[in-house]
């Protein structure tokens, strides 16, 4: 979780793990719920399109359109990371059996 200049935890959760509803951290909570419902999805359109990279079901231009757009994707989420002053670990959420997003 990204701390403020006073070191206080912004975003989603509080210091004492509970959901900060503080106004001031409103609009850093949505972009970290946000953008981690996003990295989420990025992810799972990556595993599917190496699934079918690999099944051949693709053509040699719909590889590269694809991986073209999930490279503007990823440098887009580092954009969007930096103007809310998030880090990956910011993002990560525990998918139960499956892991951690991150």
């Amino acid at each position: 979780m990204s701390q403020n200049p006073a070191g206080a935890k912004t975003g989603l959760q509080s210091s004492n793990g509970k959901i900060n509803l503080d106004p001031d951290s409103a609009e850093q909570g949505l972009a970290q719920l946000v953008l981690t419902v996003i990295e989420l999805l990025r992810q799972l359109v990556e595993r599917h399109a190496i699934r079918r990279v690999d099944g051949g079901t693709l053509t040699d231009q719909q590889i590269e359109d694809l991986g073209v757009a999930l490279a503007n994707l990823e440098i887009k989420m580092e954009e969007m990371k930096d103007i809310f002053d998030l880090k990956d670990e910011d993002l990560n959420i525990d998918l139960g059996p499956l892991g951690n997003l991150i």
